[in-house]
């Protein structure tokens, strides 16, 4: 049987626009790039301290800009051409890459240098996140959203799959500084396909460029103005915020459990993060083939509270063989839920104010993260890793109950993509 292009991007809608294309294949290369980072940095700042706190640490100097700067990152996403700001973000995480690399290599670094490069990738995320997430949907036409946010997702978590067992690897063979060269260069794949962009095929019906003489404070109330009275976006926020804070800092752990619980090296790291990985993409790939998001509030609850249940699991299980199934549902749960939060507000989300919207979306989910990780890290400390993602998984999975009491609108949030535009705002 023969598939041809025509059939695939019949399925996967998104594909059928160049611009899309160009940044879907930047986007694989870059994150599979930043993934073998990752994991090369927790498992050089876990051999040198020894402590789970310090790991805690690490994803709080890196998630702490994040809380900082992502709601001004948010309105300048509105004001400028997003195409550049995003070149000019990859082009800084190329420099903090290769600087990170040029230190490792040549031996002049420490526990609090390393935190420093982690805090600089921070302070470039915090406005590179917001500007491409809300960039997907000026790529593609309104109907093709969910296929954009569902692809872009799945890109993210196959080379969530691909680069920590390749970090792994060559951490193993040639050192973490290996893994963060590699990462500079990963990123020119990005800049390139922005490059490669034609700007007369882009949806910009949401830019504000040139509107500088509003003012900051006035954009940022018209935006908290809106959330507040749109009670589906507020609602899935709720549910982001207590994931963000209770569930994901679990992952985070995943050096502790690799040395101290299942008794592995790098490489065995690298395929607990790629296991994860694994589910994480079989998520979002199938949610890319969605044409329909009926009852997707429900939906939302429901994954965000697999990957609860499959964390606590995972803290009970001591055969590495094991492990990898519970971290692939817990993968999938986490990405299913996460995409759904994120098509929800894109579509929901008027085109004028989607880039402030989606930065108070960059604002829960990363920029919770510092109080989450800076809690379980002391809690890991004093109690083990083991017991601090246990607990922290019951108390996610009894926020979740307290949210869906309080907030029975987001059981019942229906986002159909073929929903007109004029109907969605």
């Amino acid at each position: 049987m023969k598939v041809s292009f025509t059939s695939i991007s019949g399925a996967l809608p998104a594909l059928q626009h160049r611009n899309f294309r160009l940044f879907w294949c930047g986007q694989m290369i870059s994150t599979t790039g930043t993934w073998m980072q990752n994991v090369a940095l927790g498992w050089l700042i876990y051999r040198i301290t020894n402590s789970p706190f310090y790991l805690g640490l690490m994803m709080t100097m890196n998630s702490l800009p994040i809380l900082m700067f992502s709601l001004f990152a948010g309105i300048i996403a509105d004001r400028v051409d997003k195409r550049r700001l995003v070149i000019i973000t990859q082009s800084a995480f190329t420099v903090q890459a290769m600087l990170l690399a040029i230190s490792v290599s040549t031996g002049y670094y420490n526990i609090w240098s390393l935190l420093a490069f982690t805090f600089a990738a921070g302070v470039i995320q915090a406005f590179d996140a917001p500007t491409r997430q809300s960039f997907v949907s000026e790529m593609v036409p309104k109907d093709h959203v969910l296929s954009a946010v569902a692809l872009n997702s799945a890109v993210f978590n196959a080379a969530r799959t691909i680069g920590p067992a390749i970090g792994g690897l060559l951490v193993k063979a040639i050192g973490e500084s290996g893994c963060f060269y590699s990462n500079a260069v990963s990123f020119i794949a990005v800049i390139i396909g922005m490059l490669m962009m034609r700007d007369k095929e882009l949806f910009k019906a949401g830019n504000r460029t040139g509107q500088g003489h509003v003012k900051p404070k006035s954009e940022l109330k018209e935006s908290f103005k809106y959330i507040l009275g749109e009670k589906r976006i507020l609602g899935v926020l709720s549910v982001l915020m207590v994931v963000s804070i209770l569930g994901l800092p679990a992952m985070t752990f995943l050096p502790v459990f690799a040395r101290t619980v299942l008794h592995l090296q790098a490489d065995g790291l690298g395929y607990l993060f790629a296991a994860a990985g694994v589910g994480s993409f079989i998520a979002a790939f199938s949610m890319a083939f969605a044409k329909k998001s009926r009852k997707q509030g429900l939906k939302i609850i429901l994954s965000i509270s697999l990957f609860c249940v499959a964390m606590i699991l995972f803290t009970f299980i001591k055969n590495f063989y094991i492990s990898l199934p519970a971290l692939a549902v817990a993968g999938f749960g986490a990405i299913s839920g996460i995409a759904m939060v994120n098509s929800t507000i894109q579509l929901i989300a008027p085109a004028h104010l989607r880039g402030r919207v989606m930065s108070m979306y960059v604002f829960v989910f990363l920029g919770m993260m510092p109080f989450g990780n800076f809690i379980m890290g002391s809690v890991a400390h004093f109690i083990g890793a083991p017991h601090a993602v246990m607990y922290g998984g019951l108390a996610c999975l009894a926020a979740l109950i307290f949210i869906s009491i309080s907030f029975p609108a987001i059981l019942k949030i229906d986002v159909p993509t073929e929903t007109p535009i004029a109907a969605m705002v």
